[in-house]
């Protein structure tokens, strides 16, 4: 028989992608928050993330090797996770916190849950969230570079302290004011985003749905064009909807679901940031998106290839299909 007639099990799709190439694509397109950081908060940036990025990697094939489990440290997973975990902290963070960070990104929220793959939320993004709860005053002691504007000199340009429309939009695009060390530079977060669009790791759907979204609601809260800019590229924004948001494992499967998820995210965001107890709200509304996430897989689901959905019969026509059988039952008596 000719095996082109041959007819397989699906996915009939093959290539060669790759986790571990999947994963240093991302690694590529964090260079550019990498860079930034370096350039506005100096060498303790660099120090910060190959510590963070050293936890993550020891702590994973550590944790692999008591339980004689497979050593997945070649697929990169685990680096991804440490330059993500790194760039949620602020320049000044004590190492050893962020060794913690690391050890509930790897070990709790990863590998107690199966390893890559089985993880309900981003691992960096719990961390942070674990961090942010537990050392709140190192989570939020920012450094501010010595070329900051003065509305910016003393507070983040989310802060309730500042006139964001005395804030100038070129100077939170460039990364001139405190923050953390991945979410300072809007500049650096598109080039990151241009990067992965381009070689294909993830699709248009989910960053720009929560971008797109978190403008328009903070647009009709705010009603002012210039403080809805400053807060777009304020913030973990760029950063979480480009780096986080887009996780493979947590994040819908189908455009539709992500289009869903990423606006979810961007409304969560927005209400958090202007009616809740903090300025920052993007990794607890990416956290809430990540736990929907399952029931969207559930309910919003691909529409298969040629199908057609069966029109409705009328009521007339039911009533005389109903009426036929009958009608036949009585003659046969």
């Amino acid at each position: 028989m000719d095996e082109r007639l041959l007819v397989t099990a699906s996915p009939h799709i093959r290539d060669n992608t790759t986790t571990a190439g999947l994963m240093g694509w991302v690694l590529v397109s964090l260079l550019p928050c990498t860079v930034a950081a370096a350039m506005i908060f100096g060498w303790r940036a660099l120090l910060l993330i190959a510590v963070t990025v050293f936890a993550c990697v020891a702590f994973e094939y550590l944790w692999c090797l008591l339980l004689k489990k497979p050593i997945p440290v070649r697929d990169l997973s685990a680096c991804v996770t440490g330059v993500i975990l790194a760039m949620n902290m602020p320049v000044g963070m004590p190492l050893w916190i962020a060794v913690i960070g690391a050890f509930v990104a790897i070990i709790i929220t990863k590998q107690l849950w199966g390893g890559i793959g089985f993880n309900f939320a981003n691992p960096a993004l719990v961390g942070r969230i674990v961090l942010f709860l537990g050392f709140a005053p190192r989570m939020t002691a920012y450094v501010y570079p010595r070329t900051a504007h003065d509305a910016l000199a003393g507070a983040t340009p989310l802060a309730a302290s500042v006139d964001r429309s005395a804030v100038s939009i070129l100077d939170v695009f460039l990364g001139v004011h405190g923050g953390m060390l991945g979410e300072t530079c809007a500049l650096a977060c598109l080039a990151g985003l241009a990067i992965l669009l381009y070689v294909g790791v993830i699709d248009a759907w989910i960053p720009c749905s929560i971008i797109g979204s978190a403008f328009v609601f903070t647009l009709l809260i705010t009603g002012d064009l210039h403080v809805t800019l400053v807060e777009m590229c304020a913030g973990g924004l760029l950063f979480g909807a480009v780096f986080m948001a887009t996780d493979y494992v947590t994040s819908p499967l189908t455009a539709k679901g992500k289009l869903i998820y990423g606006i979810f995210i961007g409304l969560a965001a927005v209400l958090i940031r202007h009616f809740g107890s903090m300025n920052e709200g993007m990794s607890f509304a990416i956290l809430l998106g990540n736990i929907i996430t399952c029931l969207l897989n559930q309910y919003v689901h691909q529409t298969p290839l040629g199908y057609k959905k069966p029109q409705k019969a009328k009521k007339g026509k039911k009533a005389a299909a109903a009426k036929e059988p009958a009608a036949a039952q009585g003659g046969a008596k």
